[in-house]
C-alpha cells in the first residue's frame, strides 16, 4: 500500500478556492453594490395595462435585464436609519426612502404609551416619475442607499437610488437641533432626457391618522384636513364622510388629528393640489385605531430638466401659540371660530387663559376665567333680570287683556303693547342681553375643544380636562350618550335647570292653541346638554357648570340686595299715568297693528 504524502500544490489550491469563494460572497453582499445593482440595461421592458413597469423586467423599481443571472443575488435588504433631536425621533426606511416611524418625545397618548404620528405603515410619500416611453417609476418600490451627515448641528440623511452609473434619485431629510420641522428635498440627476414631456412628476402623500384620545367620537370631530390658499384664505374638507377638492395656489396642507398635526409647506405655493379626506371611524368604537384617512396629490415643475424641489414638514402639537411663533400662518389651521368668535378667542381668551395657567392649576384657571367673564357680563345680567321683574309685575294685567280680547288677536296685541309702553317695559329687552352674550358663549364653545394646554391636565376627578371625566364606565352603549357617565356635564345640566327655572318663572309663558308648551321646551335644554356634553371636553363642562352657578348667585344677589320690587312697581304705576309716545320698534309694531285693524274694519264694512 502506497504511503500518503503531503501535496503542497493541493493545499495551495484549496486555499485559493477558499479565498475566491470568500471574495465572491463579499462581493455579492448588497451593501457592497452601491451603483451596479440598479444598472439600466438595453433590454426593453414590457408594460402592463396601467403603463407602469412590469415586475418581470424591473426589480425593486429599477430597469434590469431579465436574463442577468447576477441580479438574482443582488436583491437588497430593507434597512432603517434614524435621525432625532430633543423633540422628535424619526426612522426612515431604505425602501421608498419613507418615514416609517415618527415619535414625539415630549408626549404620550391616552394610554400613557409613546405617541407616534407615523408608525406601522400608516403614512406613505411616493414620487411618481413618468418616463417618455409611457412607463412610471414609483419611489415607494425603489431601494435607496443611505448616507448620514452633520451640517451645522443639523442631522442630514441622504438617500440615493441609482438607476444607472449617471442617473439617480435622492431624497434628503434634514432635522434641526430643537425643532418640529423636517426639511425635505427631492433631487434627480441625469434623467431629464427620459422624462415625459406630457406628464409632470407627481407626489402622493397619504396618511391614516392615529387615534390618540379616549373618545374617538370627540376626537374625530376635530380631526380634519385644513389648507391655506390664495393669499391668506383658509378652508377645510368635510369633517364627516368622504370629501375631495382640487385647489390652486395652496400655501400649506395640514393633516390635523385634534391635538397634533402633520403639515407640508412647499418652498413655493402648490400650483394645483388634489386633497382627499375619508372618515375611517364609522362606528366610533373604542377599538378603532384610526380616525380619518388623508391624501394629497401635487405635481413638481421641472423647467430645468432634473428635479430639485424643497419642502418642509411640521410634525408636532396643534398649539396655537407655538404655531404662531413659526414662520407663515400655520396657526390658522386651528379652528378658533370665524368672524367675531375667532377674534374674541385670539385676542381675549387665549392670552387670558395663557396668563392664568402660567401660575395656576388649569382647573383653577378655568374657574377664575369664568368668574372674570361673568363679572364682565354682570351689567347685562342685571338689565335682563330687571326686565324679567317688570314683566312679572305686569303679568296680571296682561292676563286680563288676554281674557278681555281673547277673540280679537290684533286688539289684544295693541292693548298689550300699549301697556308695556306706558309702564316703560320692553318684552324684547330680555332677548338683547342674550344676544350680547351669544358671541362670548360660542367663542368659549370653540376655545375649549382646541385648547392644547388642557391636554392631559387633571382637576379633581377629571384625569384629562381635554377629554371626558368618566366616573363610571357602563357595560353597554347608550345611543347619543356613550358608554360612560361624566360628572361635570351632570352638574352643568343641574345648574342650567335651576337657572332656566328662575328665568322662566319671571315672565309669562302663554300657551297658544296648537303651539308647543314653551316651558317643556325650556326644560328639555338641560337634558340635551347632558347628552351632548357627555363625550366633550370636561374643561368645557366645568366652565358651563361654574358659569351657570355664578349666574344663579348673581341673580339671587340682584333680587335680594339690589332690586326693590316695590320701587319697580311704584315706578311702573307712575309711568302708566304719564303720557308716553311709543318709539322705535314698539311704535312701528303698534302702527302696523293699527293698519291691520283698519284693513280688517274696512273689509267688514265692504261686506
Amino acid at each position: 500500500m502506497e504511503e500518503k504524502r503531503f501535496d503542497p500544490y493541493q493545499f495551495i489550491g484549496f486555499i485559493l478556492i477558499a479565498l475566491i469563494l470568500t471574495w465572491m460572497l463579499y462581493q455579492n453582499n448588497p451593501e457592497n453594490y452601491p451603483a451596479e445593482k440598479n444598472k439600466v440595461t438595453n433590454v426593453e421592458p414590457s408594460e402592463n395595462k396601467n403603463g407602469s413597469i412590469d415586475n418581470k423586467t424591473v426589480e425593486n423599481g429599477f430597469i434590469n435585464s431579465s436574463d442577468d443571472l447576477a441580479n438574482l443575488f443582488l436583491k437588497p435588504s430593507v434597512d432603517f436609519e434614524q435621525i432625532e433631536n430633543q423633540k422628535i425621533e424619526i426612522e426612515i426606511s431604505t425602501k421608498g426612502a419613507n418615514i416609517s416611524k415618527l415619535r414625539l418625545k415630549e408626549f404620550d397618548d391616552y394610554k400613557k404609551t409613546p405617541l407616534f404620528l407615523i408608525n406601522e405603515d400608516n403614512t406613505d410619500l411616493n414620487l411618481q416619475i413618468y418616463l417618455s416611453d409611457g412607463r412610471i417609476l414609483n419611489t415607494s418600490e425603489m431601494y435607496f442607499i443611505p448616507k448620514k451627515e452633520n451640517r451645522n448641528d443639523n442631522q442630514v440623511l441622504i438617500l440615493k437610488s441609482q438607476i444607472s452609473e449617471n442617473q439617480f434619485i435622492s431624497f434628503v431629510y434634514s432635522l434641526k437641533k430643537d425643532s418640529y420641522f423636517v426639511d425635505f428635498k427631492i433631487k434627480t440627476q441625469g434623467i431629464s432626457n427620459i422624462l415625459s414631456t406630457k406628464n409632470l412628476p407627481k407626489v402622493i402623500w397619504k396618511s391614516d391618522v392615529f387615534r390618540n384620545s379616549k373618545s374617538i367620537d370627540y376626537e374625530n370631530r376635530y380631526t380634519e384636513l385644513t389648507y391655506g390658499y390664495d393669499g391668506d384664505k383658509v378652508d377645510y374638507l368635510s369633517l364627516s364622510g368622504d370629501d375631495e377638492e382640487l385647489v390652486e395656489d395652496v400655501r400649506w396642507v395640514s393633516y390635523r388629528q385634534h391635538f397634533f398635526s402633520s403639515i407640508i409647506v412647499p418652498g413655493t405655493p402648490f400650483d394645483k393640489i388634489l386633497m382627499k379626506s375619508n372618515d375611517l371611524a364609522v362606528e366610533k368604537s373604542l377599538k378603532e385605531k384610526y380616525t380619518k384617512s388623508f391624501e394629497s396629490e401635487f405635481y413638481i415643475e421641472n423647467t430645468r430638466g432634473d428635479l430639485d424641489s424643497s419642502f418642509k414638514f411640521y410634525f408636532g402639537p396643534s398649539d396655537y401659540q407655538a404655531l404662531k411663533d413659526l414662520d407663515g400662518d400655520l396657526e390658522a389651521s386651528i379652528p378658533l371660530g370665524w368672524g367675531i368668535f375667532g377674534w374674541i378667542n385670539r385676542f381675549v381668551f387665549l392670552p387670558l387663559f395663557g396668563f392664568l395657567s402660567s401660575f395656576l392649576p388649569h382647573g383653577i384657571s378655568i374657574i377664575i376665567m369664568t368668574i372674570i367673564v361673568r363679572l364682565a357680563m354682570s351689567p347685562v345680567t342685571y338689565k335682563s333680570y330687571v326686565s324679567q321683574i317688570k314683566m312679572k309685575v305686569l303679568r296680571p294685567e296682561v292676563e286680563e287683556i288676554a281674557a278681555k280680547y281673547k277673540n280679537d288677536a290684533v286688539k289684544k296685541q295693541q292693548e298689550t303693547m300699549s301697556l308695556y309702553t306706558r309702564a316703560g317695559a320692553n318684552p324684547l329687552s330680555g332677548c338683547v342681553p342674550a344676544l350680547i352674550q351669544l358671541p362670548v358663549f360660542y367663542a368659549l364653545f370653540t376655545f375649549f375643544p382646541v385648547a392644547f394646554v388642557l391636554r392631559q391636565k387633571s382637576f379633581l376627578w377629571a384625569e384629562d380636562l381635554s377629554s371626558y371625566d368618566s366616573i363610571y364606565d357602563l357595560p353597554f352603549n347608550i345611543p347619543f350618550y356613550g358608554d360612560h357617565i361624566s360628572l361635570f356635564p351632570i352638574l352643568a345640566s343641574i345648574a342650567i335647570f335651576f337657572y332656566t327655572k328662575m328665568t322662566t318663572g319671571q315672565q309669562p309663558m302663554p300657551q297658544q292653541p296648537g303651539m308647543p308648551n314653551m316651558k317643556v321646551i325650556m326644560y328639555l335644554m338641560p337634558l340635551m346638554m347632558l347628552f351632548f356634553f357627555n363625550n366633550y371636553s370636561s374643561g368645557l363642562s366645568l366652565y358651563y357648570f361654574v358659569s351657570n352657578l355664578l349666574t344663579i348667585i348673581l341673580m339671587l344677589v340682584i333680587k335680594n340686595y339690589i332690586i326693590d320690587n316695590e320701587k319697580i312697581l311704584q315706578k311702573i304705576e307712575e309711568n302708566k299715568n304719564k303720557p308716553r309716545k311709543p318709539g322705535g320698534f314698539a311704535a312701528r309694531l303698534q302702527k302696523a297693528m293699527e293698519e291691520a285693524e283698519k284693513q280688517k274694519k274696512s273689509r267688514k264694512g265692504y261686506r
